[in-house]
């Protein structure tokens, strides 16, 4: 979940780093740190915090410098402090790494033993000890030999004082990407650290060692052979990947609905026919399972709804990191979709390792092509969501929903008739435009949230589809806002939840399904006559706060809904004066259990 970058190349490193750590801040701001070498020795520059930070204390003279690495962490061993900051040195060796050596208190207990103790409470730190210790003439060997002694994941940023010019990198479990620019590399987690100066890159696979200098990029497999790689290039650019006069990323994010919608609509639906690269044989004779992680999972409730609905596919949704460890019943008719938006997510890679390790079939949703859930997924569908800043996902969890309704009416060709297909193709089909029109509902969410901002509990209630939207409602809130927000089955209310209910509770209930509304109209009676406050999205159910969706059909409401949650949670935030890009505790990537 941390960020890594390096250069090599004729730049001033030092702004080439910080800039590239700037744009992977989304990865973890707990501390930030570079390091800087010169042809006889390696500069190091750390601090905890954001890379402001870092920022201030790099002197002029390090504008000399012509290659280096840095790193932003989100702390896992030991606390954000200077001494725990990225990068470690020991001897001749300077790394970053991104990942978690999974035995590092082996390490640590074999490393004390020769009277070796580290400086920090990292484990990154044991991986400096060791390359130190193998370390004599040819950096390659002495990286295929700390390796070996690696459990866990890592993408490792690597430095050697007597190799100057040189960067090498090497990846397990972990993003890595090399960029190829004219006369200077790279390397990174992500790609919208590169963009200001390269769209090129090549994606090492796992075990690849890549050596880089401004002039070269050599890769080599697990024997040290060296191979060739194919060159990609990036669909994002740099203006993507910036706040474009918004005051939050999370506020352009969500206003970029509608567009990023269309182009996922686009790219899967041609000339009414859906899906056309699964080919004809596409289908399920077993079950669904769809496996992912926080907003992802929300999305795949929301989809099981719909494609139970429509195709008639019994769909089980399960958090990737449960999935895993659950010795689940799988059978090779069954077909197991990870949907994760970066294709790096540790547990929901390994629902899918897991999945293939069983011979059964699987689909990748990703944003990111090349990313690991595409690579190794036996198909892949991407999203249009583009580059994705803010921390609570807005526009990649939309596009992950509309890619699951997409994909129920491919499913139920086999169930429905033509006109009711084409019905709900014409529904999907509008949906940029509706989200246009949610969006004004902007303006309301800001007044509203002045009621909720001195919160410290809130419920979401809703039924059905409804309720897999109170998820990710619930969700969006309490990780910008800081509220404690509970998601409950409306009609679970009895059964506990409603003890919690008092004077001047609020209660978010959301109501887009007709058929339900009597029933939620009652929920929203009970939790009154026990003194909530109660704001209704969708259509109105009573007198009272609604915030009323654009006209539309009960089909496509829930993803209007999840919209209007999202500015409502954004609005709450920004009047209680968090950083909403940057919710603390959290990072982007969560490529670590």
């Amino acid at each position: 979940m941390c960020g890594i970058i390096g250069y090599a190349g004729g730049r001033d490193t030092a702004e080439v780093l910080l800039n590239g750590l700037k744009k992977l801040e989304y990865r973890g701001y707990d501390s930030a740190g570079i390091a800087l070498a010169a042809p006889k020795k390696i500069d190091i520059y750390k601090k905890q915090g954001k890379v402001a930070a870092l920022e201030e204390n790099i002197p002029p003279s390090a504008q000399k410098i012509f290659a280096g690495i840095g790193h932003t962490r989100w702390a896992t061993h030991g606390a954000p402090e200077d001494r725990n900051a990225h990068p470690h040195r020991c001897g001749k060796v300077v790394l970053v790494h991104n990942g978690i050596i999974e035995n590092e208190q082996e390490l640590r207990a074999e490393l004390a033993k020769k009277g070796l103790t580290p400086t920090s409470d990292t484990d990154t730190e044991l991986i400096a000890m060791l390359l130190a210790q193998f370390y004599e003439k040819e950096p390659r060997t002495a990286i295929r030999k700390t390796c070996a002694l690696l459990e866990g994941s890592y993408a490792l940023g690597i430095l050697f004082e007597d190799q100057p010019g040189k960067i090498y990198a090497i990846r397990r479990n972990s993003p890595l990407i090399i960029g190829k620019g004219e006369q200077e590399n790279f390397i990174a987690s992500d790609i919208p650290a590169i963009l200001k100066y390269t769209r090129s890159y090549y994606l090492p696979e796992e075990g690849e060692l890549a050596e880089i200098t401004k002039d070269e990029i050599l890769f080599f497999d697990a024997a040290d052979q060296p191979i060739e790689k194919t060159l990609a290039t990036a669909d994002w650019d740099e203006q993507a990947a910036r706040k474009a006069g918004y005051d939050h990323f999370m506020a352009k994010e969500i206003a970029e609905q509608p567009e990023v919608v269309r182009e996922t609509i686009r790219r899967y639906l041609k000339n009414g026919i859906l899906f056309e690269e699964l080919g004809n044989s596409f289908k399920v004779a077993g079950t669904l399972r769809i496996v992912a992680c926080g907003s992802a999972y929300h999305a795949g409730l929301l989809g099981k709804q719909i494609i139970e609905k429509l195709a008639r596919i019994p769909v089980e949704v399960s958090l990737a990191s449960e999935f895993r460890y659950a010795d689940p019943l799988l059978t090779k008719e069954d077909l197991v979709v990870a949907i994760s938006q970066s294709g790096e997510t540790a547990d929901t890679l390994a629902a899918l390792r897991l999945a293939k390790a069983k011979e059964v079939p699987t689909l990748g949703i990703v944003n990111v092509r090349g990313s690991t859930v595409a690579r190794e997924a036996d198909q892949v569908l991407y999203t249009a969501a583009g580059p994705e800043i803010s921390v609570a996902t807005t526009k990649a969890y939309t596009c992950q929903v509309v890619m699951l309704y997409l994909l129920a009416l491919r499913l139920a060709q086999h169930w429905l008739d033509g006109a009711d297909i084409e019905n709900y193709v014409n529904q999907v089909e509008a949906l940029p435009a509706l989200l246009e029109k949610t969006l004004s509902c902007a303006a309301q969410c800001k007044e509203i949230a002045k009621d909720f901002a001195s919160a410290e509990h809130l419920f979401f209630i809703g039924r059905g589809q409804d309720y897999a939207v109170c998820c990710e409602g619930s969700l969006k809130l309490k990780e910008i806002s800081y509220i404690h927000s509970e998601a409950y089955a409306a009609g679970e209310l009895k059964h506990g939840t409603i003890s919690l209910i008092e004077e001047g509770t609020p209660v978010i209930a959301i109501a887009t399904d007709r058929a339900r509304l009597p029933k939620i109209a009652a929920n929203i009676r009970e939790v009154r006559a026990r003194g909530a406050r109660v704001l209704g999205i969708g259509y109105p159910t009573e007198d009272g706060k609604t915030i009323s969706l654009p006209q539309c059909p009960d089909f496509t409401a829930p993803i209007a809904a999840a919209v209007v949650c999202q500015m409502l949670a954004y609005h709450v935030a920004v009047a209680r004066g968090n950083d909403v890009d940057q919710p603390r505790n959290l990072a982007k990537s969560v490529t670590v259990e």
